[in-house]
């Protein structure tokens, strides 16, 4: 009975001094989600992602990758370059077609891009994606096989300008020995990238006007418009990998329309803050150091089609 009585003692006291340890032991560190922005194509209706990430900077919300397809990945690698918001604003009310796109007589495209290496290497801050100060990846289309291509390392010009080659309007971009054309093709909106990249929360900007809200003028709005209901069609690829999406209203404004850029750069804004609640959720951190699970993800159905296999230059 002694024995028993011993036991019963050992057994509390060794119960006691476990709670004391357990309800004394510091509590654990918490942690914000990683955060990746998908900024998509859209030509110069593109400058509305300088509007929301102008948003996203004064609210403190941290952006810890981004990913960019067509004029996304401009406005994105410069961005993560290190080039001001300011600065892309000024660049934004002075940039015009022929600043990056050349006429050459071709059969594969009415211009060249070739301009925009110079172009862009009056703004950029880094030459290769490791000089970077925030992890960037820019999408295109491979011409041949139709995977989708996502760059991370590397030179980052080449694949730019592959990301802008917008068929029919551009020639193809060869980049180590294969011809792409515009990421809109396998990304319209990146936020699978984003994931690979590590990204716990994803903020999708997506561009959703129609190329053209009237009667074709030429060739490229039968081009445009057939590739936005074509995207539209195919829009939960992506909504599928976001959390959050900003949708500025860009109606109104033709995929030409450069010498908008304030009023588009506002839009962006406007959007960003109409979605500020659910953006700041994204960085809540959780007690335990884990991310809150969001109730923001969109329930997108389930797309059809197969993941695209990045490639690396």
């Amino acid at each position: 009975m002694g024995t028993m009585l011993n036991l019963a003692r050992s057994v509390r006291a060794f119960a006691k001094e476990w709670t004391r340890e357990r309800d004394s032991a510091p509590p654990a560190t918490a942690r914000s989600p990683r955060i990746g922005v998908a900024l998509s194509g859209g030509f110069a209706r593109g400058f509305a992602h300088i509007g929301v990430l102008k948003v996203l900077e004064e609210n403190r919300i941290p952006i810890h990758f981004i990913a960019g397809t067509s004029v996304g990945a401009i406005i994105g690698a410069a961005y993560c370059s290190g080039t001001s918001l300011k600065e892309l604003e000024e660049i934004a009310a002075l940039v015009k077609f022929r600043d990056f796109a050349r006429l050459t007589f071709s059969r594969l495209g009415l211009c060249s891009n070739d301009r925009m290496a110079a172009f862009l290497h009056r703004f950029l801050k880094a030459r290769t994606f490791e000089e970077l100060k925030i992890p960037l990846a820019v999408t295109a289309t491979d011409f041949i096989t139709g995977e989708g291509a996502v760059w991370t390392s590397g030179p980052l010009v080449d694949p730019v300008r592959a990301s802008c080659a917008y068929p029919g309007m551009f020639l193809p971009v060869r980049v180590n020995g294969r011809l792409y054309v515009d990421g809109l093709l396998a990304h319209t909106v990146p936020t699978r990238p984003l994931r690979d990249m590590g990204a716990e929360r994803v903020v999708a900007v997506h561009l959703s006007a129609q190329w053209a809200s009237f009667g074709p003028r030429h060739v490229f709005d039968v081009i445009g418009q057939c590739f936005s209901i074509a995207q539209a069609k195919m829009s939960g690829y992506w909504q599928s990998a976001a959390d959050v999406v900003v949708t500025p209203d860009v109606r109104g404004f033709s995929y030409d329309a450069f010498d908008n850029a304030k009023a588009l750069v506002q839009s962006g804004e406007r959007a960003a803050r109409e979605m500020l609640p659910q953006l700041l959720e994204c960085v809540r951190e959780s007690a335990a150091g884990q991310p809150v699970t969001s109730t923001l993800a969109i329930a997108a159905e389930s797309a059809t089609l197969p993941a695209t296999k990045p490639s690396a230059a």
